[in-house]
């Protein structure tokens, strides 16, 4: 019988877990995490699958493999607390929690590795299995290991994992000169396979959605896994872990005091959720939940008009330009989004969003009308426009921030806009990242704000709570109109 979560005497949450790092990208962590999180789920064992950064891509293929929501940790939006608190409630009752890292293990956004892989592993005390290329090496992999493992005293890398190994020599070797020097476990050697990998674009891995043989490729990757990685002792050294640290400090998602106590003004917030609009974090749309919010999907491709109902529109970022022909074919959404834009519906829109309310989105092929409700067109460049965390200061003349408060978020978009209209107003000035424009972000018109930056509701929580109030308002707002017309 696998040992599940437990709470131990001292009060301190148990979880088996593992953090997936490697020497740098394009490793094969992802096709290793996602094999090994499909064969877990197989053999019926209950895993929680987590993405380092702020990655929408990968944790959406982590949800397809393990059979459960995949959530982000991320140290530049989220304190250590709420880091911690993130992994032990969704760990909980699971049998193995897997973290896959991000770039290489160190790679950070300063000297000192902040946001790493490695600091995420710190934080959260979890061992570190190593997944590493081994194409033209042998004995030189254990000078490798050896220079991870100490590098970073605090970091413990419990095992190996080889990755494009040409033959069993090959591996032998590799395997001898790790657990000779190294002193640590090699726990798998897989063959080198140009069937393991995920097709890519512009912006990373296609979406897990996308692909009509997504199921299929997880099970080979599953069958690959099961073949050459021993998940017995995967789980052994997940089960090394020790209790997750406890800190005091939090910003929290403390919402108690702005949940709505008269239901008959719980509003209803759409939320596009489709192909071309794929890119949430769980955590945001039930923080609208969790506020009292009743949260509602739409289907830009498919769906003709907003419900009649609706209070709120939340429009994340995704792909609109692959799929801008079907939006642009789509013609009674557009206007009706429009009629509601200008009617004062709240609205928040994010990158693929924004790109979405704008006139057009200009692509090398053809330019395709969009919803037509911001004075701006986007136009599709190949090389990325904005790409990296962001800080953001929230101007004056906005209703969804508070003035001068730091917003934290991340960009990475291939487009920019042009044709903007001089009188169009910012609410977000940028600190650091890009923006709209180097020097602005966040597209203000009525209710609406639209902007390229990406927030994270850990890391913002007041974004939740602003959205829920805008909504209720405009909800009553509704009611007392037709209380007005009424009474005439």
């Amino acid at each position: 019988m696998l040992p599940l979560t437990a709470i131990n005497e001292l009060g301190m949450t148990n979880v088996p877990r593992l953090v997936i790092g490697a020497p740098m990208g394009r490793s094969g962590k992802t096709t290793f995490t996602l094999g090994l999180l499909r064969a877990f789920a197989r053999q019926k064992m209950a895993v929680q699958p987590f993405k380092k950064g702020p990655d929408y891509i990968d944790a959406s293929w982590h949800t397809v493999a393990a059979g459960c929501t995949s959530r982000n940790l991320d140290a530049f939006f989220m304190g250590k607390g709420e880091i911690c608190r993130s992994v032990s409630q969704q760990a909980s009752g699971k049998a193995i929690t897997i973290i896959e890292g991000a770039m290489g293990l160190y790679d950070g956004l300063d000297l000192q590795g902040s946001s790493s892989t490695a600091e995420i592993a710190k934080i959260t005390r979890t061992p570190v299995l190593l997944v590493i290329d081994a194409t033209r090496m042998t004995r030189s992999i254990a000078a490798m290991v050896m220079g991870y493992q100490h590098f970073d005293p605090e970091v413990n890398i419990v095992g190996v994992v080889l990755n494009k190994v040409a033959r069993a020599r090959h591996e032998k070797m590799a395997r001898e000169a790790i657990e000779e020097f190294c002193k640590i476990p090699v726990v798998g050697a897989i063959p080198k396979d140009v069937n393991l990998t995920i097709p890519d674009r512009h912006l990373g891995l296609v979406t897990s959605g996308e692909m009509h043989e997504t199921d299929s490729l997880l099970e080979y990757f599953a069958d690959v896994i099961c073949d050459h990685v021993d998940l017995g002792k995967i789980l052994t050294l997940a089960q090394s872990a020790p209790d997750l640290p406890q800190y005091e400090e939090t910003s929290g998602l403390n919402f108690s005091k702005y949940i709505i106590k008269n239901k008959s003004l719980t509003p209803k917030i759409g939320v596009m959720q489709d192909a071309s609009f794929s890119f949430y974090y769980p955590e945001n749309i039930e923080a609208l939940t969790e506020l009292g919010a009743d949260v509602v999907p739409i289907n830009a491709l498919v769906d003709q008009q907003l419900p009649s109902d609706l209070d709120g529109l939340y429009i994340g970022g995704g792909f609109p330009e692959v799929f801008a022909a079907e939006l642009e074919e789509n013609e009674t959404l557009r206007t009706d989004i429009k009629r509601a834009g200008e009617m004062g519906l709240p609205i928040y829109a994010e990158c693929g969003g924004l790109m979405y309310l704008g006139r057009s989105i200009i692509t090398p092929s053809k330019n395709f009308e969009m919803v037509g409700l911001l004075p701006l067109d986007t136009q599709m460049e190949s090389k990325p426009q904005g790409h990296g965390y962001t800080i953001m200061e929230a101007n004056s003349d906005q209703t969804w921030f508070d003035e001068k408060s730091e917003i934290k978020g991340h960009e990475f978009h291939n487009s920019r806009i042009i044709n903007l209209a001089p009188y169009a107003k910012f609410g977000l000035k940028v600190k650091r990242g890009h923006g709209i424009d180097g020097k602005n972000d966040g597209i203000c018109y009525k209710n609406v704000f639209a902007t390229y930056n990406h927030i994270h509701a850990l890391g913002c929580p007041e974004w939740a709570e602003r959205m829920v109030r805008l909504a209720t308002s405009y909800k009553q707002a509704k009611w007392d109109q037709i209380e007005k017309v009424a009474s005439q």
